[in-house]
């Protein structure tokens, strides 16, 4: 079964960045739409952004607009969410998501 992988989470100071990449095997995802999420404790998963397979036209949620920037490189088969300005309220786990297929996560911790 095909995986989706993230990592570059962390330990970051309020204000600082954190680079996040997930692979996302094109031989299985060719054309398709990558989104990020991420998830609290105790909180519901709620989405970040998303980007297609161009690259035209991203969205984010309103929470991380011009703070947070999503990329890809398609015949690296990664997608990047370049994490800006962070706040102690982004600390979650970050999922990327392709079609019906998720990652196991990566940890971003926002602390001083």
């Amino acid at each position: 079964q095909v995986q989706l992988v993230e990592s570059g989470g962390g330990l970051v100071q309020p204000g600082g960045s954190l680079r996040l990449s997930c692979v996302v095997p094109r031989s299985a995802f060719h054309g398709v739409t990558v989104k990020w999420y991420r998830q609290a404790p105790g909180k519901e998963r709620e989405f970040v952004a998303s980007i297609d397979w161009m690259g035209v036209g991203p969205f984010y949620a309103d929470s991380v607009k011009d703070r947070f920037d999503i990329t890809r490189e398609n015949a690296k088969d990664l997608v990047y969410l370049q994490m800006n300005r962070l706040k102690p309220e982004d600390s979650s786990v970050y999922f990327c998501n392709a079609l019906r297929t998720w990652g196991q996560g990566t940890q971003v911790t926002v602390s001083s």
